[in-house]
């Protein structure tokens, strides 16, 4: 289980320092300093390992100056005493290790030039340290393991309030892979924040993981947030539309909870999710004898059963969203890339190769959605059409 975590951490670590490419002139991205919450502690908003959370905050300026984005981190969870134990000796399960200061792309840039709709909002990134995307409560004494995600969340929201966010004409939500299931779950409490009068959306990147069968016919990623919600008492903190006809494992994944949010969410998701193949559909405990191991490096290699297998995935998607799609207020970019998290990497959220559909950049979408220009339900063609995807490992 150390293994497969590091794993984790090592997949979400290599997605999120991809190197932007913007232009020939590689303007420096913003650098923010990190900032804890004080007093968070006696709140019980503690880490993994019982230390402070944070975030990194950047102001608004001119027409954004009252305008909101709050970003919540992912990075994979921990599901067992054993990888949480291990996990709060990282940047995930404890401040001690969080950087000092980080980079704001993508959707976080304050360049108008990478960011063309939110540059100039104050923009947050809320960090990640509890293990069950912001969602447990409770705690191990005897291994010194605090499971205190939905306190950290609440503390890191109580503080941007009073820091001004009360008062925001217009407020988004985002947040990719555990932080984009973490933005689904928690978005109507997010909406519930604001008066009617501020326009409140919520964006999901990455997030929609799939309740999927694996290439052995198990169901890795069911186990494996199955031990997070038992663990971590994920349950207190999901919606009881959900729990009153299903278990709570099941309430963690996505395609049960989007059909009853209110605040208007858009979903963007590669529909061959790069993280989902290797650690849901193939990971090397379904895959022992790495039959898969090719086609999951290149996707020309992959034999025709493989392709079918990935296409019934991608199916399973598209079925799972069919509901979702028809809301009005709903957003979708599906993409038919082998990736995983669009919003943060400069190289696919704006920039002048960036993935298309329709012919629209992924930055423009989800801004034509929240400033409703447009109507945004976006589905690819499945694989191999779309030639501008950016890959994990092939382009």
């Amino acid at each position: 289980m150390i293994m497969k975590l590091i794993l984790i951490l090592t997949f979400s670590f290599v997605i999120s320092v991809v190197p932007a490419q913007v232009s020939s002139s590689q303007p420096q991205p913003l650098a923010v300093p990190l900032t804890l919450i004080q007093g968070a502690d006696s709140k019980g908003a503690v880490c993994l390992d019982g230390t402070l959370p944070g975030y990194h905050f950047h102001p608004g300026f001119g027409s954004g100056a009252n305008n909101w984005l709050v970003n919540l981190e992912g990075g994979g969870w921990c599901n067992d005493i054993r990888s949480c134990v291990f996990r709060k000796t990282t940047r995930l399960g404890s401040s001690k290790y969080m950087d000092k200061q980080v980079t704001f792309t993508g959707i976080l840039s304050n360049k108008a030039e990478e960011n063309p709709d939110f540059f100039n909002w104050n923009r947050v990134k809320v960090l990640y340290c509890d293990g069950a995307s912001f969602a447990g409560d409770s705690q191990n004494k005897a291994a010194n393991l605090q499971f205190r995600g939905q306190k950290i969340w609440q503390a890191a929201i109580e503080e941007l309030m009073s820091k001004g966010m009360k008062n925001a004409k217009q407020a988004l939500l985002s947040g990719c892979s555990a932080g984009g299931l973490a933005t689904i779950i928690h978005c109507d409490e997010f909406g519930s924040l604001f008066p009617k009068s501020t326009k409140v959306k919520c964006f999901s990147d990455a997030g929609f993981f799939l309740d999927a069968t694996d290439v052995s016919g198990g169901r890795t990623l069911r186990k494996m947030f199955g031990g997070v919600v038992s663990l971590q008492e994920v349950q207190k903190n999901l919606p009881k539309s959900c729990l009153d006809h299903l278990d709570p494992t099941s309430c963690f994944f996505p395609e049960n909870l989007i059909d009853h949010i209110q605040t208007p969410l858009f979903l963007l998701n590669a529909a061959y999710d790069g993280w989902q193949l290797y650690e849901s559909l193939t990971p090397s405990t379904a895959d022992p004898h790495g039959y898969w191991n090719a086609c999951k490096l290149n996707q020309t290699k992959c034999n025709s059963t493989q392709i079918e297998f990935l296409q019934k995935f991608r199916n399973q998607m598209l079925n799972d969203i069919k509901k979702f799609s028809t809301a009005s207020q709903s957003g979708l970019y599906i993409n038919s890339c082998f990736t995983h998290g669009q919003s943060e990497r400069q190289d696919t959220w704006f920039a002048s190769d960036s993935p298309l559909l329709n012919n629209t950049r992924i930055a423009n979408a989800v801004g034509n959605w929240f400033f409703d220009r447009q109507v945004v339900k976006a589905i690819d063609c499945p694989y191999p059409c779309d030639k501008t995807c950016h890959s994990l490992f092939t382009k």
